[in-house]
């Protein structure tokens, strides 16, 4: 049976006419008509697998913060009402004689079945604050959002979670660049936009050449989050090759009515784009080639460098103190990594990687000597 109407937002007085489309404000809303909304706002703020309510639960609920006095069999039929439109409600049902030795149905333990375990929920808001790219005030209003998701429990549960600091750097643009590239890439479209920067000031500044403001026009493929930030995966339309931008670093972004390059037309993505694959390999989200690498490491590092670079990683000649390891990556990436744990490993081909990385460990030596 299909709902004739949907809730969206109890606490806030307003429903949702699905016959219609109008909004309703509930509180013009006859009080017949307000009690199956508010039995479902109960429900849903106080009962789980766990909180499971009777009907003179409901009842008291009903009066304390409604001010409604109905009788029992209202909640159990309005409860039906709500089941039969469509919502998760559990409930058990027993049997007991009457008075006169009828047999009678009894109904109780009550509880609104949520989409999502508490679990995931504390997953999700996980997400949203260790994301370095979301605005400090969105941040907290999905999180709210989120935690609306569950009951009063839960809100118990993650009341010791710590937002954010405000001080991060962020475009307050980024979920509009994210509705446009999403709508660019259904459609097969190119987009153009500005891309920028953070100098000194701690602003923004659109990259410029010559003093005009550079344009890109970029085929989209695909946006991913690494690191904490959102990217785009896709192809700057004047070269062939495969590039990446920063979401949050997007400015003035448009949807053109220019159909996108095909995929097989950019270099690397000849047979498509294994995403699983190329975030393996562009660890840091260069852009350029990648290329195959070998390098001895010690053997504590097998559970890093397999957070890294995947399950696709080859480990060889294995000692209790070394291991020989081999990864397809891009060549700019692995040298900013080989730098990072430079004390750890040591790279021996490439040989022109191993020059560039012995190069630049004799460069930074100078400095410090």
């Amino acid at each position: 049976m299909v709902s004739s109407f949907r809730v969206l937002t109890i606490g806030s007085g307003i429903m949702y006419n699905q016959n219609n489309r109008k909004e309703v404000n509930m509180d013009q809303m006859p009080t017949k008509k307000m009690l199956i909304i508010n039995i479902l706002d109960i429900l849903r703020k106080y009962s789980d697998v766990n909180h499971r309510l009777t009907q003179q639960d409901i009842l008291r609920k009903l009066e304390d913060e409604y001010n409604m006095s109905v009788d029992r069999k209202a909640v159990k039929r309005n409860i039906m009402k709500l089941i039969d439109a469509g919502y998760d409600i559990e409930y058990t049902e027993s049997e007991r004689i009457g008075k006169f030795g009828e047999k009678e149905t009894l109904y109780t333990d009550w509880y609104y079945n949520r989409e999502f375990e508490d679990s995931e929920l504390r997953l999700l808001i996980d997400s949203l604050l260790f994301s370095k790219h979301i605005p400090y005030s969105q941040c907290k209003d999905l999180i709210e959002k989120v935690k609306g998701l569950s009951n009063t429990y839960f809100d118990t549960k993650v009341k010791h979670i710590v937002n954010l600091p405000e001080n991060m750097p962020t475009n307050k643009q980024l979920f509009y660049n994210i509705d446009c590239i999403d709508e660019a890439i259904e459609k097969g479209k190119q987009i153009t936009f500005k891309y920028a920067y953070y100098d000194i000031d701690k602003k923004l500044h659109v990259k410029e050449d010559n003093g005009i403001s550079r344009e890109y026009l970029v085929n989209p493929y695909q946006i991913v989050a690494t690191n904490g930030r959102y990217y785009l995966i896709g192809n700057y339309d004047k070269y062939e090759n495969i590039s990446h931008y920063r979401l949050d670093k997007i400015v003035d972004i448009k949807v053109t009515e220019n159909p996108i390059k095909p995929m097989r037309k950019v270099k690397g993505l000849e047979n498509g784009l294994s995403l699983p694959t190329h975030m393996a390999e562009h660890i840091y989200m260069f852009s350029g080639k990648s290329i195959r690498v070998t390098f001895k490491a010690q053997r504590y590092l097998a559970d890093e460098i397999i957070d890294w670079f995947g399950l696709d990683t080859v480990f060889s000649n294995v000692t209790d103190d070394d291991i020989l390891v081999t990864v397809k990556v891009n060549e700019n990436a692995i040298f900013y990594w080989l730098l990072q744990y430079g004390q750890h490993v040591e790279v021996l081909e490439p040989k022109e990687l191993r020059n560039r990385v012995a190069e630049t460990v004799s460069d930074i030596n100078k400095k410090y000597t």
